[in-house]
């Protein structure tokens, strides 16, 4: 963002926030769909053991926009992860040993 002292540059945008959406919502479930123009992503808070669930936002956006969000995140998480290292995700995690909760001799 620049301030009122820094000259904007041809081609920049200056973004501002409102205090409401500066707080943020948290989302631990986003479901995506599409349409030949555009993608829509709902952000959901789903609260374990409960049937129900609630979106929290919904974002519309084109498929170039859809595109370059997902290149910014793969960038973002690509250094995040080599600053603080792999984030395992529970699908990609083979089981050790047998499956089955019974022992097996």
């Amino acid at each position: 963002m620049a301030n009122n002292n820094e000259q904007q540059k041809p081609g920049q945008v200056q973004v501002n926030m409102t205090p409401e959406v500066e707080k943020g919502v948290y989302s631990n479930l986003t479901i995506m769909g599409f349409t030949p123009t555009e993608f829509i992503m709902d952000f959901v808070f789903h609260h374990p053991g409960m049937p129900r669930a609630n979106v929290q936002s919904r974002v519309v956006m084109s498929p170039v926009q859809a595109k370059r969000l997902m290149r910014l995140l793969e960038q973002n998480m690509a250094n995040f992860e080599k600053a603080n290292g792999v984030i395992a995700l529970p699908e990609d995690v083979q089981p050790k040993g047998p499956i089955s909760p019974f022992k097996v001799n």
